[in-house]
């Protein structure tokens, strides 16, 4: 079948929206109508990339209702809403790789995903993907703002759940208050950290952080945030907070949450952990060694180290509880035919939140 889609051609270029082939579902596919997908940072690192594959298809979170199925689909029917995403389901070693789907344009293989993703694209009307990268979204959930679980929210507030494991009373420090910071901002807020400090570079989006549970915010164009995060929280070289989260990726912001990080205490066995969520990007920082051997912890959280099966579920309940409030984060909805003006007002740091388009 053919389908609409934002299609990446040439490097330098705005994307062109025009038709791709979908093949039927194979034995383990689904085949997926969309409601809504999102815009993330990381489909702009693809556009930018040198010599990015082309011609190429984006996208890796969205809602949407199943058209129809592979015969070993078991777990979604056809008519069933869903969530799709680019993290395995419920993986073990054992299971084998999703099966990508043979996706053309004008007669020639197309490209989709991220080299380190499994075979999803959400950047078109209809998509193809495995059966491993499609959860289940109970009937009456609205199926706009729900389509950023799948990427933004998951990897955000998994970082704080599964990454770091924030327990009640630990103190945070969250650099990048975007869709993806925003979702562990209100992840730890969720889980009773106290105090929930935000770094980012606008006190519009310091004063946006507070509704997400923010509690203190720094604008790090006006004051150095490693050291005030080590004023608020006792004012020592050594001070710091438990967990300090960096959700934009850069070398700077890298090599920030490290120095946010307390050192360990007497008694413990490690000190405060740097937990990177955000995508790494630009120059690698170079870690000075005395964090290190300060007993700080620096590790990473590719998708919050979630596991669908399980978070989705708690974070739809989350947003039907009132406390994951989507529909604050999605600040701009676009069509599909708006996608170059939605990347472009990305890229320039005009969107508060998350932007979706809308099928």
């Amino acid at each position: 079948m053919k389908t609409p889609a934002a299609i990446f051609v040439e490097s330098g270029k705005p994307l062109v929206v025009d038709d791709i082939d979908l093949p039927d579902p194979g034995p383990t596919q689904v085949l997926v109508r969309h409601f809504a997908t999102g815009v993330c940072h990381s489909q702009l690192h693809e556009l930018h990339r040198p010599n990015p594959l082309v011609p190429l298809v984006l996208g890796h979170e969205s809602t949407g209702v199943v058209s129809a199925t592979g015969k070993d689909v078991t777990h979604v029917k056809e008519g069933d809403n869903v969530m799709v995403t680019w993290v395995q389901r419920n993986a073990n070693r054992t299971t084998p790789r999703p099966t990508p789907a043979h996706v053309t344009f004008n007669g020639e293989q197309i490209n989709y995903g991220a080299p380190a993703f499994t075979g999803t694209f959400t950047w078109a009307r209809d998509t193809v993907a495995d059966q491993q990268m499609i959860v289940p979204l109970e009937k009456g959930v609205p199926t706009d703002v729900t389509s950023i679980i799948g990427c933004a929210v998951m990897t955000g507030a998994g970082a704080a759940l599964n990454a770091a494991q924030v327990r009640p009373g630990n103190s945070v420090a969250i650099i990048g208050a975007g869709g993806v910071g925003l979702s562990v901002i209100q992840a730890c807020a969720n889980l009773s950290a106290d105090p929930v400090i935000v770094v980012d570079l606008t006190d519009e989006k310091l004063e946006f952080a507070k509704k997400f549970g923010g509690t203190i915010g720094i604008n790090a164009r006006n004051e150095d945030p490693v050291e005030k995060v080590r004023q608020l929280m006792g004012g020592e070289p050594t001070s710091g907070v438990d967990f300090a989260f960096d959700a934009i990726g850069s070398g700077r912001t890298m090599e920030q949450i490290l120095h946010m990080a307390r050192a360990r205490r007497p008694g413990e066995r490690d000190g405060g952990v740097a937990v990177l969520v955000g995508v790494p990007h630009g120059e690698t920082p170079t870690l000075p060694m005395q964090m290190l051997f300060g007993g700080k912890v620096y590790r990473g959280a590719p998708g919050g180290c979630s596991i669908p099966d399980n978070d989705f579920p708690l974070l739809v309940r989350w947003f039907k509880q009132g406390k994951l409030p989507l529909d604050l984060m999605v600040t701009r909805r676009y069509k599909l035919e708006q996608i170059n003006e939605a990347c472009d007002a990305l890229a320039k740091g005009e969107i508060a939140g998350r932007a979706i388009v809308e099928f």
